[in-house]
Order: C-alpha cells, then sequence, then structure tokens
C-alpha cells in the first residue's frame, strides 16, 4: 500500500535512485512550499538516468483540466486501432448525459477558456481539431465532446495499463449534478508523472501517436507555470489545471542540451493564481537547475 505522504519515513523531498541526495536543491524546494502556505504535490524523474525528487506525490487533489491528456491518449489509441481517423469529422454537440441521473447538460463560453468552437454548434468538426482545442486552449466543449466519443470509463481503464493507478476520469467537465454529489475527476502528482512519461517513452500509445501527442502539447497557450522557469532554449509539452484554490501543471521537459524529464505540479490552497503560477515557476526552475547539472 502506497503512504499518502513521504514524511513518514522520508524527509518531504527524497531523491529515488542510485546517487546519494543532493540537499542544496531539496532544501530549496521544500522552503519554498513551506513560505508559499499551499499545499504541493511533485513529481519529478529523469528520462535518461536514475533521479528523481518528490514531495506528497500521492496526495490527492482534484484533477481541474489535467485530466483532458488522457483523454488524449485514449482518442489516439483507438485512432491507432483503426476506431475512427484523426480526420474523421464528427457533430459538434452540446448537451451531455450527467454521470448522476443521465439528465442533460451544457457548457458555456462564460466558464469555458475557449469560445471559438460554440459558433460551430451543430455542425462537425474534425476529431484532431477538437484534441488540438481541448489541449492547446483548455476547450472544456472540445473534451465532452471527446469523453462520450471514447468513453470516461475507458479512459481510466487505459491509464490502469499504463501503471497510473490513483487518477480517476470518471466524467466530462462542468456536469454540476456530479460536482454537487461529489464525483469528480482526481489524480495526484505521481500519476501525471506517470501520463506524461508513457507519452515521452512511446508507451501511451503508439511511437508515432506519442510524438504527435507531445507536439500537441507543446503548442499549450497557458505557460506561466513550468515553462516560466525554464530557459528559453526548452521545449516544454505540457497541459495545465485550474478551478478554484486548484491550480496545475504536468508535461515532459526538453532542455538545450538534450536533457529530457517529466515534471508534475499541484498546488491547492492559494486563492490568486498568480501566486500559484508563481510558485510553480519557481519549483520548474529549481528541478531543472538540477536536472541538466548532474
Amino acid at each position: 500500500m502506497r503512504l499518502r505522504t513521504l514524511a513518514v519515513l522520508l524527509p518531504p523531498i527524497a531523491l529515488m535512485g542510485c546517487r546519494p541526495a543532493m540537499p542544496d536543491t531539496a532544501a530549496l524546494i521544500h522552503e519554498r512550499i513551506a513560505a508559499s502556505g499551499a499545499e504541493v504535490g511533485l513529481y519529478y524523474r529523469h528520462l535518461g538516468r536514475p533521479d528523481s525528487l518528490l514531495h506528497d506525490p500521492d496526495v490527492r487533489m482534484h484533477a481541474a483540466s489535467t485530466m483532458k491528456v488522457p483523454v488524449m491518449i485514449q482518442v489516439y489509441r483507438d485512432a491507432d486501432a483503426g476506431m475512427f481517423a484523426l480526420d474523421d469529422r464528427i457533430p459538434v454537440v452540446n448537451e451531455f448525459p450527467s454521470l448522476i441521473d443521465g439528465s442533460a447538460f451544457s457548457v458555456t463560453p462564460t466558464d469555458d477558456s475557449d469560445t471559438t468552437l460554440y459558433a460551430r454548434v451543430g455542425g462537425d468538426a474534425t476529431i484532431r481539431e477538437l484534441v488540438e482545442l481541448m489541449i492547446t486552449v483548455s476547450s472544456n466543449l472540445a473534451t465532452n465532446i471527446l469523453v462520450q466519443l471514447v468513453g470516461a470509463e475507458r479512459v481510466t481503464a487505459t491509464l490502469r495499463e499504463l501503471g497510473a493507478d490513483s487518477i480517476e476520469v470518471l466524467r466530462g467537465v462542468e456536469d454540476g449534478k456530479a460536482y454537487e454529489a461529489g464525483v469528480s475527476n482526481t489524480t495526484t502528482a505521481r500519476d501525471l508523472g506517470l501520463v506524461a512519461a508513457a507519452i515521452a517513452e512511446d508507451r501511451a500509445a503508439s511511437g508515432t501517436a506519442c510524438r504527435d501527442m507531445e507536439a500537441v502539447m507543446t503548442r499549450q497557450q497557458f505557460n506561466d507555470a513550468i515553462p516560466a522557469g525554464v530557459p528559453a532554449d526548452a521545449s516544454v509539452a505540457h497541459k495545465t489545471g485550474e478551478i478554484t484554490r486548484i491550480h496545475h501543471d504536468f508535461g515532459i521537459v526538453a532542455a538545450g542540451d538534450g536533457t529530457r524529464y517529466v515534471l508534475a505540479i499541484m498546488v491547492r490552497g492559494l486563492e490568486s493564481k498568480d501566486s500559484s503560477a508563481a510558485l510553480m515557476a519557481d519549483l520548474s526552475r529549481l528541478v531543472y537547475e538540477r536536472a541538466v547539472r548532474r
């Protein structure tokens, strides 16, 4: 059984691997988190050598829009299996069944970071277009259409196959009845890190599909968290998520020198998005410095 926090047996930041801990980086990360007053889950793993950092990686939080990456993975796996082609066109609808009782609900432009797709309701769009909108501008409407296409239960089953045994994708977004009943998509920093690693290591789907997914994630338009902590020559394929007092970012970082690693940061408890973004940018910078100097 996993421990909910590493604090019982290990320091809040622990090095996993054959090399000794680097207390300078660990201490700086711990101090920054403590000073913020936030609850933070952090998972870092280098993709080329045994080096990782953990801080409460198994603390469960609302997944917010980070769940859109698992939905994308299922879409690409189904395309790999020949169930449809990414350039197939499907209807753009805005009526979805609630997970609680099947009653219809819709999403609204006022609660969505993208408004462009609403003008196309009643028409159609390619699956590829919907994936792009879901990831790069975090479209809730595109997400719900794709969840209806592939099925939330199938998304979670795929995550289990990939080794992410805690994350739960139960439903689409803005299902008010489900939210009021306490039924939400949840995850941990560890599982987000495992999802990112599965894409980076061509395990989430076919190699071609994984490289395509990573490319989509590099076009993410909200870049004030992990990307803000790395140099301009680094590439970050990532996905953010936020709701009230919740702000996350996770993905794959490729440094200019070829270093590659996955990083997931989940933040709960800060009222200001600017404060949570600044915290994640600082943690990202500390992790980057560790990753490229070893």
